[in-house]
């Protein structure tokens, strides 16, 4: 017996924009600080990606195991994988990097000029700063959600 009530399966744009409100929102002050892309600059690749695991799995844990009314098997697919799951990610990952480029940190932060360096190290930023915008996209999702 359930006490409360499923929320809608649909999901809809209005659900992707309260998204971005969270995903900036604490993206905004991690993406722009010296430490995180000091930070960056001396992790390791492998650790980034350890990084990205664990974002993906507190947006898969906030969204479908803290709440209750929420179940990933009823909602829409596409290749298997829930589309508000999907959208939580390209938020999640993709107001970190629009932030970074837009506000310049690559260039600000990092003294090289070699392309894959710049790359790299970016991408490493960038995961950190996702592990806020992640909680950020999840929670704004999960408290505005009807």
């Amino acid at each position: 017996m359930r006490l409360r009530p499923r929320r809608p399966q649909q999901f809809r744009l209005a659900d992707s924009a309260q998204q971005m409100v969270g995903g900036f929102l604490l993206a905004g002050p991690f993406v722009v600080t010296e430490e995180v892309w000091t930070l960056a600059r001396n992790m390791h690749i492998l650790q980034a990606f350890v990084i990205v695991t664990i974002v993906f799995a507190i947006g898969y844990a906030a969204l479908y195991k803290a709440d209750a009314t929420r179940d990933a098997d009823d909602e829409q697919e596409v290749a298997g994988i829930p589309i508000r799951f999907i959208s939580l990610m390209i938020v999640t990952f993709g107001s970190v990097t629009v932030l970074a480029l837009l506000f310049g940190a690559p260039e600000t932060f990092l003294e090289t000029k070699e392309t894959s360096q710049l790359v790299e190290t970016t991408f490493k930023a960038v995961s950190v700063g996702s592990v806020f915008s992640v909680v950020g996209a999840a929670t704004a999702d999960t408290i505005f959600a009807k």
